[in-house]
């Protein structure tokens, strides 16, 4: 994805506010307790890493342990990358109209530039973390150039631990009541439902591009499309369908080209000019292969 922030994923159709209120004393002394245990990168990335190294068609030494780069350049982000990789988002996202569609509500008049700035990176902060936990976080380039945050099949980041370590819970009253109203009622609601109205029964099978972008020193460079075919390299595999939302219709070609087509469009309209949403699917391409080398080939 490119324009979007999407923390709502696939079969648990419903964080709200109530989800995530609840005493902030409990839930620091409880986020402390839980994150003893919590691993560096999810299981589902593990098994992204060990479906790469199997890739003898790209290269023999895709191993990529957590944290370091694989022969393209691809990094599995950790824990520890949270904050950097997030910061790279932000930047990203900045004027992106629907990440501003959360913080230049109408009842934050008096906010000034830098106080929605601040909550625009705490935003990206708690989405980040949340895919580190449960998805597959990936960055190119230095100083991470380009970031791009993918919920693999069968995974969401909806449960109540994955809520409270990543911070997420903190929305409930850092967002303006219409800040709520926009987030919690209408985005998230109707990312979900579109999401399954479009996929049908692959709608848990899919890989879910929620995030990707790219900060201005690393444009123009490839990276999008390294981060973007780590993991379609793998779909195609599997034979699962991508999926992703764009705010921005120039992205609709650059998508194009690594095999997005646009299936619908849908809108946040909450505010005096709809917000567009363009939902793009990439459908898996058919591999063959060489039985005696046991290299993939178109």
């Amino acid at each position: 994805m490119d324009n979007v922030v999407k923390p709502k994923h696939d079969k648990v159709h419903t964080i709200s506010a109530a989800a995530i209120s609840h005493d902030a004393g409990k839930a620091a002394v409880s986020s402390i307790a839980t994150e003893i245990r919590v691993t560096t990168r999810s299981s589902a990335a593990a098994k992204v890493v060990a479906a790469k190294s199997g890739d003898t068609a790209r290269n023999d030494n895709l191993k990529t342990p957590s944290g370091s780069s694989n022969a393209d350049g691809v990094r599995v982000l950790t824990l520890a990358d949270y904050k950097g990789a997030a910061m790279s988002l932000a930047e990203a996202f900045k004027d992106d109209h629907s990440s501003m569609y959360f913080t230049h509500t109408p009842d934050r008049k008096d906010w000034s530039e830098q106080q929605r700035w601040e909550l625009h990176v705490k935003i990206m902060e708690y989405i980040t973390y949340a895919h580190i936990l449960k998805g597959l976080v990936l960055s190119a380039g230095p100083n991470y150039d380009c970031v791009a945050l993918w919920m693999p099949p069968g995974q969401n980041m909806d449960d109540y631990l994955t809520i409270l370590r990543s911070g997420m819970w903190r929305l409930n009253y850092q967002l303006s009541a219409e800040g709520r109203k926009r987030f919690f009622d209408e985005f998230l609601p109707l990312l979900n439902s579109t999401k399954a109205q479009v996929l049908g029964d692959r709608d848990d099978s899919s890989w879910y591009l929620v995030y990707i972008g790219t900060r201005a020193s690393g444009r123009g460079k490839g990276y999008a499309r390294k981060v973007i075919d780590y993991v379609t390299d793998v779909a195609d595999r599997e034979g699962r369908a991508c999926y992703l939302e764009s705010s921005k219709e120039v992205n609709q070609r650059i998508y194009g080209r690594m095999g997005f087509e646009v299936v619908k469009k849908v809108y946040l309209q909450r505010e005096r000019e709809a917000v567009e949403l363009d939902i793009m699917v990439r459908e898996p391409k058919k591999r063959e292969t060489d039985g005696d080398s046991g290299v993939f080939v178109e």
